[in-house]
């Protein structure tokens, strides 16, 4: 049996209904439908249910760098969250053989390069990197002392229904027209099929470790909107050349996170950074989805 915290967000709605063909499934969140509706960062929940696995999905992951409230609340979420539901299960006495911890590439604090590994360091630096790595550091030795196999995945950008962050806003502006290609949209990023941490779990629950998960190809951003623009019956978008972006970065510097684009952004977007998933395929026997030939956004 299964808790799934987080159940009602955008991971939890993608897996849960393929988990729930192969296990029973308890969720602890914040809708009302919840088998426990409670809010982890402010709450340690009261269970009454032995869990063979603990999938922790539940997390804060959209960043805004300026929004000071915001920064504070991925401590309180990923964090002060996770250790909320380890006070949980220590009062019930009822302790999983395994928790998964739905972590983050962002661990690394990279904003380019290629076939970045499970050894590189844990370099983050914004609060949403930070709280994970906390998060992580406590589970693993939470773990170790109360012997419960640990797993930690570390999916890439997530692709699946109604997808938020970065991939959700390409695709509201290739369907409103306010989305331009920078230059030849050549760079390439790691995304994976969020079906597919579904189908790891099994491989993982028993084993644990710490595993780095996306897609073989990495596809490259003309890849991706010309995925998203036939899908949703749209021109391919316009390409504007680099100079033209850089020019508007620097002016977005300037007013704010209000202008649609900054150097910041600009960067994520014309350099590549993807991440091996050997060793998960190596060590769990798992083979990843296509992106290109599963993800549909209706």
């Amino acid at each position: 049996m299964i808790l799934l915290t987080g159940a009602s967000g955008f991971l939890g709605d993608n897996i849960y209904p393929i988990l729930s063909h192969k296990y029973t499934i308890d969720t602890l969140g914040l809708s009302a439908k919840d088998t426990y509706n409670i809010d982890l960062s402010k709450n340690i929940p009261d269970f009454i249910t032995q869990y063979d696995i603990i999938l922790h999905a539940a997390g804060k992951a959209h960043v805004n760098l300026n929004n000071l409230k915001e920064n504070t609340e991925f401590f309180l979420v990923n964090l002060e969250g996770t250790k909320n539901l380890l006070k949980g299960l220590e009062k019930s006495g009822k302790l999983p053989k395994s928790i998964i911890f739905i972590s983050t590439v962002a661990v690394y604090g990279v904003e380019s390069g290629i076939n970045i590994t499970e050894e590189h360091a844990l370099a983050g630096t914004s609060p949403y990197a930070v709280s994970k790595i906390q998060a992580e550091a406590y589970l693993i030795d939470w773990c170790s002392k109360n012997n419960v196999t640990l797993g930690i995945l570390r999916p890439s950008l997530i692709a699946g229904k109604n997808p938020p962050g970065n991939l959700g806003v390409m695709i509201n502006g290739i369907k409103n027209g306010k989305y331009f290609r920078i230059g030849n949209g050549s760079a390439r990023k790691s995304i994976l099929m969020a079906e597919d941490i579904a189908r790891i779990i099994p491989k993982l629950a028993n084993r644990g470790g710490i595993f780095n998960i996306c897609a073989n190809h990495d596809p490259s951003f003309n890849e991706l909107d010309e995925l998203i623009s036939k899908q949703l019956n749209k021109k391919t978008p316009r390409s504007i050349p680099y100079w033209v972006a850089k020019c508007l970065a620097l002016l977005g510097d300037i007013i704010g996170t209000k202008f649609p684009v900054n150097s910041n952004k600009l960067d994520k977007i014309v350099k590549s950074l993807t991440f091996s998933n050997e060793k998960a395929k190596r060590e769990l026997d798992w083979e990843p989805l296509d992106v290109l030939q599963n993800f549909q956004i209706k």
